[in-house]
């Protein structure tokens, strides 16, 4: 599964990057986190219950920083096991592009792949998007709670 987006936060570029780099802010984008620990600078461990259908899995993994660019750019990447569920893996980059000095863009490419029994019933029973756009969704609402308002990035004119 793949998609993309960009929304228009009204804080500069600096602010949301603290806040894309806040393990506490990283924790509430995750559906079911239930910790995320910081290892190294670029590295955390993170314990997620997933549920799809009748199947919960709870899955132990790791989120890492990579291709980092302060304060444009980095990629965050996951993966973990649920034992006999399966596994997940995805990552998403995210640049940043500064409107003006108290606008922000943010533009995010997302991926992710689910295989084992969750991926056999969550692909009979929703999409997997769906709990990627709950991630980023989540983002945006904690990035509301540290007064950073979303706002959806204007379409570029057709050429």
């Amino acid at each position: 599964m793949q998609m993309q987006d960009s929304q228009r936060i009204p804080a500069s570029k600096d602010k949301v990057w603290a806040a894309l780099n806040d393990p506490e802010v990283l924790k509430k984008c995750i559906p079911g986190c239930q910790s995320l620990e910081m290892s190294s600078p670029t590295e955390m461990t993170a314990t997620v219950v997933f549920k799809v259908g009748p199947v919960k899995a709870t899955f132990g993994g790791k989120v890492t920083l990579s291709d980092l660019d302060p304060p444009n750019s980095y990629r965050i990447s996951g993966e973990g096991t649920g034992g006999v569920a399966g596994f997940a893996k995805g990552g998403a980059s995210v640049k940043l592009e500064a409107e003006s000095s108290e606008v922000t863009i943010l533009h995010y490419e997302v991926d992710a792949q689910i295989g084992g029994k969750l991926a056999q019933l969550g692909g009979r029973l929703i999409g997997l998007h769906v709990e990627e756009t709950r991630r980023w969704n989540s983002l945006l609402r904690s990035a509301r709670r540290l007064g950073i308002r979303p706002r959806r990035a204007p379409e570029e004119p057709a050429k």
